[in-house]
Order: structure tokens, then C-alpha cells, then sequence
């Protein structure tokens, strides 16, 4: 038995996570991050935008985004991992009330983030490929919480947003 299968046997008040979502999400960073500090700050082969978007522009609207990504993560964290529920249900408070999946929201907006402070087109390319692997593990792992939670996941799916946090309806 893995960690992973001996944590979740421990809280069956969690319905757990894609099998590729730890490493996945893992390998991407050290990419993103790899691929960001090189082209940023030694080989800056794709970072020619910086000249079109002053600096005093774009440091502000990163620093919100960063601390946007680190509020995200820890709030959903310590809601998900913080109180042991007596009776699973779907989780709609907090910042599960803003976006279902807060937690890769938070690292789609925190490479956001770092990616306005150089706007290295290598590390978007990254930044995109990021948000199509969280994307692809958030779906699956939706499909695991309609087979537990059915009709309650689904009123879930359609009041919250899967990803930005406003809908516009018609």
C-alpha cells in the first residue's frame, strides 16, 4: 500500500485525486520553473516582450496574482485537509464557493504570475501545457466525485464554475 492509499484509507471523508496528480503536477513545476529562471534571467531568448510592457505594469499585477495563488492554495487546503468530516459531502464554502477546483486554480495563477514578471514565451508554453494536464485530472477527478456524490456533485457543477470565477449567463 502506498502513502497516498494509506492517507486516503484514513479519511474516507476525502474521495481522493487522479493517480497522475502529484507527479504530474510535480514534473510540470520543476519544468516551468527550470524553463522560467533560464530563459528570465540567462539565456532570455524568449523574453522580447518585457520592452513592450513596462515593468511598473506588470510587477504590481503579478504580486496580486501571487498572492491570489498563495490565499487559493492555503485556504482550500485547510479546508479539504483541516477538519476530518463526520459525514462526506461536497465541499461548497470558502473558496470552493468561487471555483471547484481552487487548488490547481491556484497554480495556474501563480505561474500566471511569475510569468508577467519576464514574459518568457518558452515558460508559457509550459504554462499552457500545465493548465491542459490540470484540466485533464480535474475532469477525472469529477467523474469520481459524481460516482460518490451523484445529483449533489452535479448541482455543485452547475452552480460553481470550473475554472474562472465568474459566469456570465444570459
Amino acid at each position: 500500500m502506498t502513502a497516498r492509499e494509506h492517507r486516503h484509507e484514513e479519511r474516507d471523508d476525502l474521495t481522493g485525486e487522479h493517480r497522475l496528480a502529484d507527479g504530474g503536477q510535480l514534473v510540470l513545476a520543476v519544468l516551468f520553473f527550470a524553463v522560467w529562471i533560464v530563459d528570465s534571467f540567462a539565456v532570455r531568448l524568449t523574453t522580447f516582450l518585457n520592452a513592450q510592457i513596462p515593468i511598473v505594469i506588470r510587477v504590481p499585477i503579478a504580486a496580486v496574482l501571487v498572492a491570489l495563488a498563495g490565499y487559493m492554495a492555503w485556504a482550500s487546503h485547510r479546508i479539504i485537509f483541516g477538519d476530518r468530516r463526520e459525514k462526506p459531502h461536497v465541499v461548497r464554502r470558502g473558496v470552493f464557493g468561487v471555483v471547484r477546483h481552487p487548488m490547481y486554480f491556484s497554480e495556474i495563477l501563480l505561474y500566471l504570475g511569475l510569468l508577467l514578471l519576464s514574459l518568457s514565451l518558452m515558460a508559457g508554453g509550459i504554462w499552457f501545457l500545465s493548465i491542459a494536464f490540470l484540466h485533464y485530472i480535474a475532469r477525472k477527478e469529477e467523474n469520481l466525485l459524481l460516482k460518490r456524490f451523484g445529483d449533489e456533485y452535479a448541482r455543485y457543477m452547475r452552480d460553481i464554475p470550473m475554472w474562472l470565477p465568474y459566469r456570465w449567463r444570459t
